[in-house]
């Protein structure tokens, strides 16, 4: 799998992750945990590495932090969450809650999820950083209106993070954010890589345009993937399902090859054809 380093540091780590926004929300029995449980088995099968979670995510960090020991990869995972709520002694209580869950003590990145509370809790996490509770701190948002926050933030403070949307139908990153994250050594997470399902409706039924082939892309997942790694600033985009029958369509996503700018531009101009 292709790696990434992350800029703050050279530590390579796989540039395709693992989100578990609703896939990993379910149950406590087996049955209602077979499916992330066999998603798990593919993305470390391929190589991968990275997963995210967040306390936002319902029951996804303790299934995750079960599931690291029911496959005995928990020496392989490397394990984002995020903070997501205010005030500094609620934050510190929350992202202690998710260490337990996690069942990790020192977590390897710990995000202000959507900048809630952001300066109390990045306040809280440098010092964390310091002590080694947290190897890396970061911040995320979901929407583009929030890209404008994002860069303010990454303008002005030191941080090893940032986790914003991004994906061949949202590229409105790509004019400010991406740079600057570039040009401060600020290593970046895609979430949303395909609009909350938005591209596999509107390219249901066509066939996948030439460009792909050259690429190895069997479905239109793995297009869309390769299109968000093939850009440099990307450190790590992070599909999430919990259904391994849609997890076979992406999970390879981040090896053979990955496009250059010139075939970026071949994509993007065939989506926005489609």
């Amino acid at each position: 799998m292709l790696m990434r380093a992350i800029l703050k540091t050279g530590e390579a780590i796989p540039a395709l992750g693992l989100g578990t926004w609703n896939a990993f929300d379910v149950g406590a029995q087996m049955r209602d945990r077979a499916g992330p449980k066999g998603v798990l088995d593919l993305f470390f099968a391929a190589g991968g590495r990275v997963i995210d979670s967040s306390p936002m995510y319902g029951k996804a960090e303790t299934v995750v932090g079960d599931l690291l020991d029911a496959t005995g990869q928990r020496g392989a995972a490397w394990i984002a969450t995020k903070v997501w709520t205010t005030g500094k002694a609620a934050g510190i209580e929350q992202m202690r809650s998710s260490a337990r869950k996690l069942r990790k003590p020192a977590l390897d990145l710990i995000q202000v999820h959507n900048l809630v509370d952001c300066e109390t809790h990045l306040d809280t996490l440098a010092g964390w950083k310091k002590e080694g509770a947290v190897r890396y701190v970061g911040i995320t948002h979901y929407t583009t209106g929030a890209l404008n926050a994002l860069a303010d933030i990454v303008a002005r403070r030191d941080i090893d993070f940032v986790q914003t949307v991004y994906s061949i139908g949202t590229r409105e990153a790509e004019r400010r954010l991406l740079p600057l994250c570039a040009d401060r050594g600020v290593a970046v997470i895609a979430n949303k890589p395909f609009d909350t399902g938005a591209l596999f409706r509107r390219a249901r039924g066509r066939k996948l345009p030439p460009v792909a082939k050259a690429l190895g892309c069997q479905s239109w997942a793995a297009f869309f993937l390769k299109f968000i790694l093939g850009h440099p600033a990307i450190t790590v985009a992070i599909p999430a399902s919990g259904d391994p029958d849609h997890a076979r369509d992406w999970v390879d996503a981040g090896a053979g090859p990955i496009p250059d700018e010139a075939m970026r531009r071949t994509m993007a101009a065939a989506w926005d054809a489609l």
